[in-house]
Order: C-alpha cells, then sequence, then structure tokens
C-alpha cells in the first residue's frame, strides 16, 4: 500500500515540476499572456485618459465609472504601469451616447422593455506597434422591464454595460480577437 501512494505522490511531483517548469518558459515570453493578451514585449507602460461625458444625455458617474473599469482592466490583466499620460499603449475618448428607448411595445402600445444604450469612440495607439492603432466606435445595452424606474437600475446597468464595452475594447487593444 505504500508504494502505491509513494508512486502517486512522486507522479504529482513531477507534474508540479513540470507546470512550475512550463510557466516559466511562458512568461519570459513577451508577446503570451494567460489572459491572451498580446502586448509587444518592450511595452512597459499604459495611459488611459479620462473619457468624459459628451452624450446629448449625461449621468454624472458614467464618465469616472467607465475610464477607472478601463484603467483597471490594463493594471490587473496586463503587466503594464499605468502612467498618466504617454503610455506605451495609450487609449483615449469620449462617450458619445448614453440612450433610453422602448424596444417591446405590448399589445396596448405601451413599452414592456426599455433599451438603455452607451456608445463610446475610443482611440488606441502603441508607440511599438502602429499597426495595432485603432479609432473605433463601441456600443453595449442592456434592456431593462418598464415596470422598473432607471433610476433603481441604473447603477447595475451601468456597471453591466461598462463591463461589456472594456471587455470590448481590452480585446480589440491587445487581445487581437
Amino acid at each position: 500500500m505504500t508504494f502505491g501512494k509513494n508512486l502517486v505522490l512522486s507522479q504529482a511531483i513531477k507534474l508540479l515540476m513540470v507546470m512550475i517548469v512550463g510557466s516559466g518558459m511562458f512568461s519570459s515570453c513577451g508577446m503570451y499572456s494567460f489572459t491572451g493578451a498580446s502586448i509587444p514585449p518592450e511595452a512597459k507602460t499604459v495611459s488611459v485618459a479620462l473619457f468624459p461625458n459628451q452624450a446629448d444625455l449625461v449621468q454624472p458617474i458614467l464618465s469616472q465609472t467607465f475610464t477607472e473599469a478601463l484603467r483597471d482592466r490594463f493594471v490587473s490583466q496586463t503587466s503594464l504601469t499605468l502612467v498618466p499620460r504617454n503610455g506605451d499603449l495609450a487609449l483615449e475618448g469620449e462617450i458619445t451616447g448614453y440612450t433610453t428607448e422602448p424596444v417591446a411595445i405590448s399589445g396596448s402600445q405601451q413599452a414592456a422593455q426599455i433599451r438603455l444604450k452607451i456608445t463610446v469612440n475610443v482611440r488606441f495607439t502603441n508607440k511599438y506597434d502602429p499597426k495595432a492603432d485603432f479609432e473605433s466606435k463601441f456600443t453595449r445595452y442592456y434592456d431593462y422591464s418598464s415596470n422598473l424606474n432607471l433610476f433603481s437600475v441604473e447603477a447595475e446597468l451601468i456597471e453591466t454595460i461598462t463591463k461589456d464595452l472594456v471587455d470590448d475594447i481590452f480585446n480589440k487593444a491587445v487581445v487581437n480577437w
């Protein structure tokens, strides 16, 4: 019985060693990341300027909420250091749309669903790979029941939509999907 336990323990140690050596090999390659990010090895910094809210309808917390979420994503999912400006990778832009609109009309001609939609314009520059630079609009939305007051669900909807927008921007900027 002891032989079987030692064999299992020996195999577990070998597997652990392979994983440690393998992770060391992957981390030494600057273009690989477990998040899927493809960042030039010479890039060390990222700057994310404040995204001002230039939408017709201005939600006071949106600019700061969106900008902080984008900064947090790049800091937590890459090895880049956040700098105030002129990063090796740089993102700037503006919130251009914040709208609500009915999307599902019930039999009594009343809106059954309302859509909250947010649009941001993003300019991305990569100092070491100018072919990766882009300017694009990103739009995400979330539908909610017309029985709910926007004020009661707005913070949660902004958080959900912001997360989706940040995913899209991060993927286009450094994952190249």
